[in-house]
């Protein structure tokens, strides 16, 4: 009886992943932050590198093996234009510069760094991101923000892609 007990889990993961129950999850998680000491607003993105290297080869109908010691020469700059076209932000209902600081790995996730120079007050502040929803229609951005020493959370999707904030 112990024994049945103890492979009944296995079994049932089995069978839900046979018949398609259960899928991959597709999110990314950004972070936003104003950094007044600064004056700037600064950004972090993590996005898996699969999932971004699918779009990627979907948009440019090429390999890019992200993370490899066989990576396209061409990935670090084609994955600077897709983020910064797939993520814009305006303060106080200007659109804003982002400038794009660099990337790196960590385990199967790319963390890119941006950064918009900005030393007025922030009175509203309005966030788009679509990243990856061209590829999932089931891809979900969170987005975490800590402004005015106020912190919110929005989840954007393929259908609601921009957050807004007063202050």
């Amino acid at each position: 009886m112990k024994n049945k007990k103890t492979y009944l889990p296995i079994v049932i993961f089995f069978l839900l992943t046979s018949f398609g129950v259960l899928h991959k999850f597709y999110v990314s998680v950004t972070q936003i932050d104003f950094n007044e000491k600064k004056s700037r607003v600064e950004i972090s993105t993590r996005i898996f590198i699969d999932d971004l290297e699918k779009a990627l080869e979907k948009k440019h109908n090429q390999k890019f093996n992200l993370a490899t010691r066989i990576e396209a020469k061409n990935a670090k700059e084609l994955t600077e234009k897709y983020l910064l076209q797939r993520l814009s932000i305006k303060i106080n209902g200007q659109e804003q510069t982002l400038v794009f600081l660099g990337s790196e790995y960590d385990d199967d996730v790319l963390i890119c760094y941006l950064k918009i120079d900005n030393s007025k007050k922030i009175t509203t502040f309005e966030v788009f991101n679509n990243l990856l929803t061209e590829t999932y229609t089931e891809q979900q951005n969170i987005v975490h923000t800590n402004i005015n020493n106020t912190k919110r959370s929005f989840l954007l999707t393929q259908i609601d892609k921009i957050a807004s904030i007063k202050y």
